[in-house]
């Protein structure tokens, strides 16, 4: 893809550049290509407009002036992707790129993501373009890297597709999730039988999120199951301080109680859901969610941003591996599932809590 263009403009997360930098430079040197690459930190705290406003000003300066059709290469997490990808929306209007993912975010959810976008004032995501990459490529060997915390909240995204979408992906996971996460998806120890389940996890997720997405990408149709986690959480999440699969799969167990309540899901569906997660190491229950007052304020401000007639939020139905959308949720709805979910989880001895569930960069307390 870079022969035609001469050389190769790249944007490259700091701490993927202090890993595999050498590596991709050595790459390009080996194929005659010209690197030029804007190394830059992408924590949660550095999704913001000035972030991009200097990725567009290194992609627009003398001596780069990426062209309309040259395709920009960003390597990192899903930080990166959202930031660089909205550059590259907003320079020349649409430049292209290519999407390396390098952490588990970015390779099943951000990277093939037509979303691009950047936080807003405590509401997640708030400001974006519609722009996929032309490319996007998936090598679960560079999870070898990943810190723990990372690995285990990216997973969140997996568990997602597999709740709402494809059971036979929930299944997989039930087997082999913790396996997975031990083994930084088969890229340590030598097990066969293991990488191709991992290769299997990883596709199944992307054909699930894909089969979604790819039809529907400018969010024409609000019906969305890869959306399953992301009603409430929005806002929730930069109150809370976690880290976005931790404040998802919150979401997701608070949901699978309230589809006990409405008649969609059977207990026994809800406490597979909830096993999951926490065998994951993930976050069930954190106390923000009881901060009815936020959690309305959350249901209002995606019910506008969803066009304003319905909720549509993403509720597992008929089982796992299937979903339907609730058009509203009362207030007293609410509030039962708030109470009986977090009864419910008072009897885990952690309360519900996840492995590494803050961010470093903002921890809340």
């Amino acid at each position: 893809m870079y022969r035609p263009a001469g050389r190769c403009v790249a944007i490259v997360d700091a701490t993927v550049d202090h890993l595999h930098g050498n590596a991709l430079r050595e790459y390009f040197t080996a194929h005659g290509i010209p690197l030029v690459t804007m190394v830059c930190r992408a924590l949660e705290a550095d999704k913001t407009l000035d972030t991009v406003c200097r990725m567009t000003a290194f992609l627009g300066s003398d001596g780069c002036d990426v062209a309309r059709g040259e395709p920009v290469l960003v390597v990192g997490g899903g930080v990166l992707t959202d930031t660089a990808g909205l550059a590259c929306a907003l320079l020349n209007r649409r430049t292209p790129y290519v999407m390396v993912g390098t952490s588990i975010v970015s390779a099943v959810d951000a990277g093939p993501s037509p979303r691009t976008c950047v936080n807003g004032t405590l509401m997640k995501n708030a400001l974006g373009a519609y722009h996929p990459p032309v490319l996007t490529l998936v090598d679960r060997a560079l999870f070898s890297t990943l810190a723990p915390e990372h690995l285990r909240h990216g997973v969140a995204e997996i568990v997602k597709m597999a709740a709402v979408d494809d059971e036979a992906l929930f299944t997989l996971l039930q087997r082999h999730g913790r396996a997975l996460l031990d083994t930084r998806f088969a890229t340590t120890g030598d097990d066969p039988d293991l990488a191709a389940v991992a290769d299997e996890v990883l596709f199944r997720s992307l054909h699930a999120y894909m089969r979604h997405e790819g039809t529907n990408m400018f969010e024409t149709r609000q019906g969305r199951p890869h959306a399953y986690g992301h009603t409430w959480s929005a806002k929730f999440e930069p109150v809370a301080g976690l880290l976005h699969g931790h404040a998802v799969a919150v979401e997701m167990a608070l949901t699978a109680t309230l589809a006990t309540l409405v008649g969609w899901l059977d207990e026994d569906g809800r406490d597979a859901l909830v096993a999951v997660c926490r065998d994951l190491g993930l976050a069930v229950h954190h106390p923000v969610i009881e901060d009815l007052a936020l959690m309305k304020v959350a249901q209002d401000t995606m019910r506008r941003k969803r066009g304003g007639s319905a909720l549509w939020a993403v509720v597992p139905r008929g089982g796992l591996g299937k979903c339907d959308y609730l058009d509203d949720v009362e207030d007293a709805l609410l509030a039962e599932a708030v109470d009986r979910h977090r009864a419910r989880c008072d009897r885990f001895p952690d309360g519900g809590s996840g492995l590494g569930m803050y961010l470093r960069d903002a921890r809340r307390t």
